[in-house]
């Protein structure tokens, strides 16, 4: 179950598709020992990158059932965001009940105002059930919605069973530190904070305090041991670690579905996924953008 010890790399895990648009269900186990081999603490799925949208809520769920028995044990997500508190719900409930760890709950775009945010997370708390441990998603990138440290300080303290936040405005470094403050001198309670936004500043992140990432760049092998290096105090050898592999993991944060056209495409030929198909609507990549992409994993592989 999914608690505020959080921490480590909870990977975002993509959804695997048949090149005609099915659930990939020999994928999704390739997929999940894949992650766990690079050892990962636990799972995201059915996040922005999983393609959430386009699954109905029966493949959602039973997605969810055949992750959990392939985890090991690993806590695992479920991105529950959803236009209206009663399809929230029923995911929730079914999704908890094939052993999900915890639902991610990220705001509506309608939210203009910090009472609405907060009232928006205390009625989809009350919707998925008081018990359920769930994840503040803040990506304003995607949302469009802002929230103030003092706003998450009031979602967290009114509701007990907001047990992460996964931190992703950009910038956000000093809002990073804002929240460890208020956590320092007790004036919120302590809940733990993994990073996304691809990465891109997980080593200075980590510095600030966070306890580790929630994103899916197809190297998790390496978010793994950067998280470990920074945590044992070798910032030189993590900062190299990291910046052997920033050109690549700056390409596959692109913007949308062609940031995850690169992440499938790298999946599929580290062997993780057998197609890198996305379910319409989908993006396919250029034989340029394969071209540069090949051109960063051989640059990567020679100087790692």
């Amino acid at each position: 179950m999914l608690d505020t010890s959080a921490n480590g790399v909870y990977i975002i895990a993509a959804t695997p598709f048949t090149d005609d648009g099915a659930v990939d269900t020999v994928s999704l186990d390739r997929l999940i020992d894949f992650y766990v081999g690079c050892g990962i603490t636990g799972i995201t799925v059915l996040g922005i990158m999983g393609e959430a949208p386009k699954l109905t809520h029966a493949e959602s769920v039973a997605l969810t059932r055949q992750v959990v028995r392939r985890a090991n044990g690993l806590p695992v997500v479920v991105g529950a965001s959803a236009p209206g508190f009663a399809q929230m719900g029923a995911l929730a409930k079914d999704v908890m009940d094939a052993g999900a760890g915890g639902v991610m709950i990220a705001p509506p775009s309608t939210l203009k105002t910090d009472d609405q945010i907060v009232t928006y997370y205390a009625n989809a708390a009350e919707a998925i059930g008081r018990d359920v441990p769930f994840v503040l998603q803040d990506y304003p990138y995607a949302s469009g919605v802002f929230m103030a440290p003092s706003v998450i300080r009031r979602i967290v303290t009114d509701n007990p069973s907001c047990k992460m936040v996964k931190h992703e405005e950009w910038p956000g470094l000093e809002k990073l530190t804002a929240l460890k403050n208020l956590m320092a001198d007790a004036t919120m309670r302590k809940v733990a904070i993994l990073c996304g936004n691809g990465g891109v500043f997980l080593p200075h992140e980590l510095e600030r305090g966070a306890d580790g990432a929630n994103t899916g760049y197809a190297y998790p092998e390496m978010l793994v041991q950067l998280v470990k290096l920074i945590k044992v105090g070798e910032r030189a050898a993590a900062h190299d670690l990291f910046d052997r592999h920033l050109p690549l993991l700056r390409y596959e944060q692109q913007p949308g579905m062609l940031g995850l056209a690169v992440r499938k495409y790298i999946l599929k030929r580290r062997g993780a996924i057998a197609s890198d198909a996305q379910r319409k609507p989908g993006v396919k990549l250029s034989k340029e953008a394969i071209a540069e992409i090949e051109f960063l994993i051989a640059r990567l592989e020679r100087n790692d």
